[in-house]
């Protein structure tokens, strides 16, 4: 590296200056507390730990996405928290393991050895929420609102919901009695949404007509929650098995709906983002302009297996530093005094006096070549706050 470029930082890590960082601190504050007036207890998990604990349970999805490190004490493989997740199930599970329902919320930098999109930043700064021990609609529906109610401090606009429910799928896999070989390709498909693709797979992979209509339904089952009410008859028609999970998703989606009423929501059946460990319902919030979610969650039961607590969970997260850049959050502004560099005891106590009552106060030797909002000046024997 020459004395040119030691300047540059890693593709995908970023650093946050003023006035941005001052916007995203303020953000910060402000989303904690909404989150703690919801009644959610603020962890903060560690940066490095194991890796057996890090890639366990949901964890296992991100081994590619993880900087590996060998602790020198102990010779042991340790890495960098690429997600809050699964230390939060582990804080449930083993270090709290509190009865009855347990919310947790977080705010952290996370380290991704590859970023998730061409959008994603490698150093995220992740918010989030989780609740533990609650399996029923009525989770489902605080989580997405505190999701929803947190972009709305955050000052997003035109905010619309996407719900999908990997459940489905599931159902419908067992069904029909897929391999692994069968459910890789149905995935590949599903990513494409291509509706001709997916029947034509069905016909061909399916020996049961209704199973092979319930598959080709799927792509279909896409747009606006109140016009698929007769497509989602038809599948939990189709396969009875499927009607739990069906009905869950339009309980969730009303229930938000009701709360919501500004927001547009969809569904997208053909949604399976972490499949391997999401167990049920899936959103994600987009605004224009912007091609990931701004937010995104799902139900993860069992997650805590691997630690010797099995619980129903479901949570959501966001990158801070994305709600900062995109939203409409207003940042406090405070009043910026310059002062003198002199030896006084007055000068001093006024000084320090302002900058307790939340006043900027900065000494400069040439005070009037400083811009601010105002001057402490000696008037009369007394140093005065002074108007610019």
């Amino acid at each position: 590296m020459t004395s040119a470029d030691r300047w540059l930082l890693p593709d995908g890590i970023e650093e946050v200056l003023p006035p941005q960082a001052r916007r995203t601190e303020q953000l910060r504050r402000r989303l904690l507390d909404l989150l703690d007036n919801w009644g959610y207890d603020l962890v903060v998990p560690p940066a490095l730990e194991y890796l057996d604990s890090l890639l366990t349970g949901v964890g296992k999805e991100l081994d590619l996405r993880t900087f590996k490190v060998t602790d020198q004490l102990s010779g042991r493989m340790m890495g960098l928290s690429a997600d809050t997740t699964p230390q939060v199930a582990r804080i449930d599970a083993h270090s709290l393991a509190p009865e009855g329902t347990a919310r947790f919320s977080y705010c952290r930098t996370v380290f991704h050895a590859k970023a998730g999109s061409l959008l994603a930043s490698r150093t995220p700064t992740q918010i989030g929420a989780e609740m533990y021990g609650e399996a029923g609609v009525g989770a489902d529906v605080e989580i997405i609102s505190l999701m929803l109610s947190m972009l709305e401090s955050a000052g997003m606009e035109q905010v619309h919901l996407d719900l999908g429910n990997v459940g489905v799928f599931r159902v419908l896999a067992s069904k029909a009695g897929l391999s692994d070989s069968q459910q890789n390709q149905l995935f590949d498909l599903l990513k494409l949404k291509c509706e001709s693709d997916i029947v034509d797979w069905a016909a061909r992979e399916i020996r049961d007509p209704g199973l092979a209509e319930a598959f080709s339904l799927l792509p279909r089952l896409q747009g606006a929650a109140d016009g698929l009410a007769e497509r989602i008859a038809r599948l939990a028609e189709l396969v009875p098995e499927s009607k739990a999970e069906l009905d869950h998703i339009q309980q969730v989606a009303a229930r938000v709906a009701a709360r919501y009423p500004q927001t547009p929501l969809y569904f997208d059946l053909t949604e399976l983002r972490g499949y391997n460990y999401h167990t049920g319902l899936l959103f994600a919030a987009y605004i224009p302009g912007y091609g990931d979610a701004i937010a995104q969650g799902g139900r993860y039961d069992e997650t805590g297996a691997v630690f010797g607590r099995a619980r129903p969970a479901t949570g959501f997260s966001a990158d801070l530093k994305v709600l900062s850049r995109f939203g409409g959050f207003k940042t406090e502004e405070k009043l910026t005094v310059v002062a003198p560099d002199a030896d006084d005891a007055a000068l001093w106590a006024q000084i320090t006096a302002l900058r307790a009552a939340g006043k900027r106060v900065l000494i400069a030797a040439q005070q009037d070549a400083v811009a601010a909002d105002g001057y402490l000046k000696k008037q009369d024997g007394q140093w005065q706050l002074v108007e610019a």
